[in-house]
């Protein structure tokens, strides 16, 4: 009986190991195909960074990021998240065509916020790196 468990136990961690050595296979040779291609979009930023300045709390702050496709094919933005709830991320939906531009509108809410912040949003698109970065920094005076 003890044997039997104990193979049991040696297959499934065997097994299980297997698996996530695939799954990091697959994922290692989506992102080299990413990166050896040549031809990928680049998203360049006009600013990767905005100081909004000093705000009261509970003022909203909207700023575009504006970028441009500066690689030779279609630049698809698949997602764009802010590192707080208070931060919301608008992105275009459409392929941004090589050398064409888009802008990432964020919007920061600084409703029971105080101090100094650095709100960062990552956008993830079939760029060289996958992700880009954006901070939205400044002060938040109570009232």
């Amino acid at each position: 009986m003890k044997k039997l468990f104990l193979t049991l136990l040696v297959a499934s961690v065997l097994m299980a190991c297997n698996q996530t050595n695939q799954t990091q296979t697959k994922t290692d040779s989506a992102a080299k195909a990413t990166m050896g291609n040549a031809n990928a979009p680049v998203m360049k930023f006009e600013f990767d960074s905005h100081d909004f300045g000093k705000v009261k709390t509970g003022d909203k702050v909207t700023y575009e990021f504006k970028f441009i496709n500066t690689g030779k094919s279609p630049l698809i933005i698949t997602n764009a998240h802010a590192s707080c709830g208070c931060t919301v991320p608008e992105w275009p939906k459409e392929p941004v065509l090589p050398a064409q531009g888009g802008k990432i509108k964020v919007t920061f809410d600084s409703a029971g916020k105080s101090g100094l912040m650095d709100k960062q949003v990552t956008v993830t698109a079939n760029t060289n790196p996958p992700q880009n970065v954006v901070h939205l920094v400044g002060e938040v005076l109570t009232k």
